[in-house]
């Protein structure tokens, strides 16, 4: 009897054993496979569906939540390099019946990714407006937010298209001219002139570069392990090419100050969340902003940097919906402790 509760521990011991070490070897020898499972298994619980729309041979990959109903849908934008699922971190906190949709950039993760396609500001603007009306969002205005590259695409969207946005939001977005040069962007001057772009600080290729990267955008120190850096270089490292002609187009002149160009004719209301901490762009973008945009609500938190998104989700999920309940009504408000 004793032997054959000994033998069932033994059986049942290594039955668990299995799949524990089959996660521990994932987890040092194939980090950047862990990083994709984990990121299917956020959008799962979330409740975030996969899926595609074509415009000719072009192809969006998107998740979405919800259905469109009687309040505006919420079209994401994520920033350079990024993809649709950094905005799971925020659509966490925001409610279940709201219409979210999360889109990857042109070029990104499963956005086709041409050696034709216009990289520039005006040309990602056009293809995020084909992606708009290949799934018919602008049937009826909706609410477009985006983040640095993302914030700096989705206000010039705002822009071009103002009868297809209800209202904006603009999460320390890129594109804007200042009077000085924050040391980031003075640094990138360094490499340009000495013709050294191939360590941009936003294109890590190894780990200690990934950890410089992570720093220089949060204001917040992640305690990141060592094989979990490894893995997200192991992600990026195969779309470096890209990241660097995408970032070569976006500072450059035809591009570089698009959102400051056109901010003036941003006629819907807007918000602005800003990082008092942003090492990246500086945070004085939101009084620039603030002063060519009629109505203009600006929010500026405090112990936070550039990566507002993954700092901050909770509070920029809670922000966007107090802003949404004073344009919408009350029902559009959710308790967000």
């Amino acid at each position: 009897m004793d032997l054959d509760v000994v033998n069932m521990f033994v059986i049942a011991g290594g039955t668990l054993a299995i799949p524990i070490l089959a996660f521990v070897a994932s987890f040092l020898l194939w980090p950047s496979a862990l990083i994709r499972i984990y990121y299917w298994y956020w959008r799962r619980t979330l409740g975030m569906q996969v899926r595609y729309a074509q415009h000719g041979d072009y192809q969006f990959c998107y998740s979405f939540r919800g259905r469109p109903g009687h309040r505006p849908s919420i079209l994401m934008l994520h920033g350079f390099s990024a993809h649709k699922d950094m905005w799971l971190s925020v659509v966490k906190f925001l409610p279940k019946n709201l219409h979210l949709v999360c889109v990857d950039m042109p070029g990104h993760e499963g956005t086709t990714r041409s050696s034709l396609d216009d990289l520039s500001i005006d040309g990602q603007v056009k293809r995020i407006h084909q992606f708009v009306e290949c799934i018919k969002l602008n049937q009826k205005p909706f609410h477009l937010i985006g983040t640095s590259m993302g914030g700096h695409v989705a206000g010039v969207y705002a822009a071009c298209y103002p009868s297809d946005i209800s209202s904006l939001c603009l999460v320390c977005p890129a594109g804007l001219q200042y009077s000085t040069d924050n040391q980031f962007v003075q640094r990138l001057k360094e490499l340009q002139d000495s013709a050294s772009m191939q360590k941009i600080p936003l294109i890590p290729s190894t780990p200690e570069e990934m950890s410089e990267m992570l720093q220089l955008c949060s204001y917040v120190r992640f305690k990141v392990p060592q094989q979990i850096l490894q893995g997200l270089v192991d992600v990026r490292v195969p779309h470096n090419n890209f990241y660097r002609k995408l970032f070569l187009e976006i500072v450059s002149e035809k591009s570089r100050y698009s959102l400051h160009q056109n901010m003036d004719k941003i006629k819907v209301p807007t918000q602005i969340i800003w990082g008092k901490q942003d090492q990246v762009l500086d945070v004085s973008g939101a009084d620039i902003l603030a002063k060519s945009i009629a109505t203009c609500r600006v929010e500026l938190l405090d112990s936070c940097g550039h990566s507002v998104v993954m700092e901050r989700p909770r509070k920029t999920a809670k922000l966007i919906m107090d802003f949404l309940a004073s344009l919408h009504g009350a029902d559009n408000s959710k308790k967000l402790d």
